[in-house]
């Protein structure tokens, strides 16, 4: 009976520590991705000198991931439709696009709550129009 105690004893060690390692990891990079947030600058698009058509973007910043596709036509945003968006809580986020589109800019502010994705949706649009001419 003692072996088998042992036995267990050892595999809970060894379970506390991955999942602590884990742990650590997961902060780690989330600790990352705030510093870098803070530093994330959207830039605005020179609407003027991109050609009409659709334009596709991604950016990622752990956990938020997005890919959009922008449409442009008379040099206006027409439409953005968020491909991927794997996020924590910033589903919100995703409205964002329509105020991109009703002022035709990316200056335009976050959504409350979704900072995170706010920006990182911003920053796939931006990278999508970034060099199109």
């Amino acid at each position: 009976m003692k072996r088998k105690t042992k036995i267990i004893l050892i595999i809970c060690a060894i379970i506390i520590v991955i999942i602590s390692v884990a742990v650590f990891q997961f902060i780690k990079a989330t600790n990352e991705s705030m510093k870098q947030l803070e530093v994330l600058t959207i830039e605005n698009v020179d609407l003027s000198e991109v050609a009409d058509g659709e334009y596709n973007g991604k950016y990622e910043l752990f956990p938020v991931t997005v890919e959009v596709n922008v449409t442009i036509k008379d040099h206006k945003i027409t439409k953005i439709d968020i491909l991927k968006h794997d996020n924590g809580k910033g589903q919100p986020a995703e409205a964002i696009t329509d105020a991109v589109v009703s002022a035709n800019s990316l200056e335009v502010d976050t959504i409350s709550g979704a900072t995170m994705s706010s920006k990182v949706i911003l920053k796939a649009i931006e990278n999508a129009l970034a060099d199109t001419n």
